[in-house]
């Protein structure tokens, strides 16, 4: 059985920062997956998901938020660095990639990091070893980011949706739309689903 994980997200987002639970639960339970985190780069120093969606996306689930970021809630967000340091990551160090991500919306929805400038990212980059090139701190977005956001618009043309954050999985040829509003409470709850549905797809079919 081959199983891959795609999720459309956004570092910024809070929305997305309550669903990476689900993709926490997810890899814990199928530890082969192949995951691909898809960073959308939404944000772009313009605006921000604002303190309503903050304590919408908090009610939700079970995620919390920090006093510092709690303060800055309504100030714009600009997510192309870490787009830029998630798309180098799949490049070099696929395996670090969920690490990573939970390390970047830690720092800035709990510890209030704008992760807007280039020593912002320091800390991370330190405790998970890595050496990413400058290329990744600048102010526009990277080769590799402007690629994975084509891979992010051919996955919404199929899901017809734009909207994100996004949890697909694959199971062998088929795909699994997971509802990740459904699991926000409680993230072990998409792992029961899944293996409901993956039970489903490999019964054989009735001709």
């Amino acid at each position: 059985m081959t199983t891959e994980l795609y999720f459309i997200f956004d570092s910024h987002c809070p929305w997305s920062y309550a669903t990476t639970p689900l993709v926490n639960a997810l890899q814990q339970a199928y530890p082969d997956m192949t995951i691909h985190l898809l960073h959308s780069a939404h944000y772009i120093g313009k605006d921000s998901a604002g303190e309503e969606q903050m304590q919408a996306a908090a009610k939700a689930s079970g995620v919390k938020f920090g006093r510092d970021h709690i303060r800055y809630a309504n100030s714009p967000k600009n997510s192309i660095k870490s787009a830029n340091l998630m798309a180098w990551m799949q490049d070099k160090q696929a395996n670090k990639q969920l690490p990573l991500l939970n390390a970047l919306q830690t720092a800035h929805f709990v510890e209030g990091n704008p992760l807007n400038t280039k020593h912002d990212f320091t800390a991370i980059v330190e405790k998970l070893k890595l050496s990413p090139s400058n290329k990744v701190f600048k102010d526009e977005l990277s080769v590799d980011a402007e690629n994975i956001l084509e891979a992010i618009a051919e996955i919404q043309q199929m899901l017809g949706t734009t909207s994100f954050p996004a949890l697909v999985m694959t199971v062998n040829d088929n795909a699994i739309f997971i509802d990740h509003s459904q699991y926000l409470k409680n993230p072990q709850e998409v792992v029961a689903a899944i293996e409901q549905e993956i039970v489903a797809i490999q019964q054989p079919k009735k001709h």
